[in-house]
């Protein structure tokens, strides 16, 4: 069983966390953030650290003692250092665009796709000759980069047989043998 929970969350400089109301606001040099949190879980504060406690030990507190501390730990994460995910687009002929908060993606089908991101997703798209393009979402919601990331993954999921799609940087893709030449 997990005790992910009951560690303390260590609290940067640059970093200011408040808390009333069952909700916990992080602030610090990327953004701000807020969370609702339940009322069985109570927050500490000392110093630099932030420790999380649970009122019983019913399994419905214990599981979301973790999420809650993990939700924190993101937060404070995103405002300081921000959230990354990179994308690769793998297939003849992709290519993306980035003009501010539009996203073109142009991956095989008849017209491209035009995608338009929230504000606080930063995009980067980048093609370099011999190499396969990618993209860089950044932001400081780690929930709302992958949600960001996942959506224009999926417009194209990579395939077994070549490998072609919108693939995650560092994802391997198992590949399938496909049909053998009939003699």
């Amino acid at each position: 069983m997990s005790r992910i929970g009951s560690y303390p969350i260590h609290i940067p400089e640059k970093v200011e966390v408040n808390f009333k109301d069952n909700t916990i606001s992080v602030k610090g040099p990327l953004g701000e953030l807020t969370q609702d949190i339940n009322p069985s879980i109570t927050i500490e504060q000392n110093e630099n650290q932030i420790v999380l406690n649970r009122a019983t030990e019913s399994k419905q507190d214990r599981a979301q003692h973790g999420l809650y501390r993990s939700l924190v730990k993101n937060m404070i994460e995103g405002v300081s250092k921000g959230h990354t995910i990179e994308l690769e687009l793998s297939g003849v002929g992709y290519k993306a665009l980035a003009n501010g908060q539009l996203l073109e993606l142009g991956l095989g089908f008849s017209h491209n796709i035009y995608i338009e991101l929230p504000a606080e997703v930063k995009v980067e798209a980048k093609t370099e000759r011999g190499k396969n393009p990618y993209i860089k979402l950044v932001s400081a919601d780690k929930q709302l980069v992958g949600q960001v990331a996942a959506k224009i993954r999926s417009m194209r999921k990579p395939e077994p047989y070549k490998g072609k799609g919108v693939i995650y940087k560092g994802e391997i893709i198992r590949r399938k043998a496909g049909k053998s030449a009939a003699e």
